[in-house]
């Protein structure tokens, strides 16, 4: 079925290679999937074959592995380490610099860098909820991020549908994937059978339908469709995890007393791994440095953590002391909390927060945990 765009076409290899010539072309800063340092990350891509063609990822609690693949698939792999958010909404940028001159005076003078035109190919549809998660966030509301809405306001998104999940990927119990959702100028579906490596193109916005033209293509095709429709189908039968089926902000809720906070508070090593990696998370702090004279001084924002004890630091101490209480934030707000404030989860089933704990913790494992001690508590059994 056709986007929003309207236009349909398979590509091949060559139509890749292509997508990154044409986006570069028109200004764009091109980030994608390649392999670097034994992982599949994002970088700056300036061709089609910087992509990690042949490659997959062997996931498991706290393990992450690549694998050579037999089939040169370009986008078998599942979530990396990083996510969009890295350049959507940068680790760490300075706000301002002051200087003193040399009669005392001051002059602090605003950091507004241009903000880049980013394109970015192979955005997973789990990700692709989680940009439009952070949209929320960051942009509505009187409190909106300038910088990041003026990245966002320029980026053109690829996303690429999921037809091989990993063992962590659970995000058909969130409703975030395999098939991408809207909110994307091109999506593409890959295709590796019999009949060749291809890719089901689709335009999901005006200049994505323009961007599509311009490539070496053929007209869709009903076995191309049905071959990347099916695969997309069969991606969802294969989740790695799953979440209970129960209402999630309803089982944060009727739970904060339960036990098992003591038990994954004994394992959890607050490292906030699982924060830096998650795509969603968004808590920043500031920082303020200043050079050995003194004469310069500079304020730095930087991703923060809610497993940090300086996070909830008040006059009088920490608010949040122990494992168990911030943890407890920690998945609560993911799970629960992030509805009243946002209107959705802030979980998109991605598995990061579980690939790169490095003790092993499972998001999904510690949710039908609560919800097994809330049955045998004498609490509901389905969401109403």
């Amino acid at each position: 079925m056709a986007e929003a765009g309207g236009a349909t076409a398979v590509l091949g290899t060559d139509g890749l290679d292509a997508l990154v010539r044409e986006l570069a072309a028109r200004g764009r800063t091109v980030i994608g999937p390649t392999v670097r340092d034994g992982a599949v990350v994002l970088a700056e891509l300036s061709r089609g074959d910087e992509l990690p063609y042949g490659w997959g990822v062997e996931l498991e609690a706290g393990h992450y592995r690549v694998r050579e693949r037999a089939d040169g698939a370009a986008f078998a792999h599942s979530a990396g380490p990083q996510s969009w958010k890295t350049y959507l909404h940068p680790q760490r940028e300075r706000e301002w610099t002051a200087d003193r001159g040399p009669d005392g005076s001051f002059t602090v003078a605003e950091d507004r860098p241009a903000p880049v035109s980013y394109a970015f190919l192979g955005v997973r549809p789990c990700d692709l909820r989680a940009i439009h998660v952070q949209d929320r966030v960051l942009t509505s509301g009187p409190l909106s991020d300038e910088r990041y809405r003026g990245r966002r306001e320029r980026a053109f998104l690829v996303a690429v549908e999921c037809t091989e999940p990993g063992a962590t990927c659970f995000c058909t119990s969130m409703g975030t994937g395999p098939a991408a959702g809207e909110g994307h100028d091109l999506v593409l579906t890959e295709v590796v059978d019999e009949a060749g490596h291809r890719f089901h193109a689709r335009a999901g916005s005006a200049e994505g339908a323009d961007v599509l033209a311009r490539l070496p293509q053929r007209p869709a095709d009903d076995a191309t469709r049905a071959a990347a429709a099916a695969g997309v189908a069969a991606a969802a039968d294969r989740m790695g995890r799953t979440m209970p089926a129960v209402d999630l902000r309803e089982l944060m809720q009727e739970t904060l007393s339960a036990a098992r906070w003591d038990d994954v508070a004994a394992r959890c090593l607050t490292c906030g791994n699982c924060t830096m990696a998650c795509p969603t998370c968004f808590c920043t702090s500031t920082e303020d440095v200043t050079d050995l004279t003194g004469d310069h001084a500079e304020r730095w924002r930087r991703w923060e953590s809610c497993f940090d004890l300086e996070f909830t630091h008040l006059p009088g101490g920490t608010v949040r002391g122990s494992t168990r209480s911030r943890y407890r934030q920690w998945a609560t707000h993911k799970l629960g909390t992030w509805y009243d404030q946002f209107g959705s989860s802030g979980c998109v089933g991605c598995g990061r927060c579980i690939v790169w704990c490095p003790v092993g913790i499972d998001i999904t494992e510690e949710a039908h945990a609560l919800h097994r001690e809330r049955l045998a508590t004498g609490g509901r059994e389905e969401a109403p």
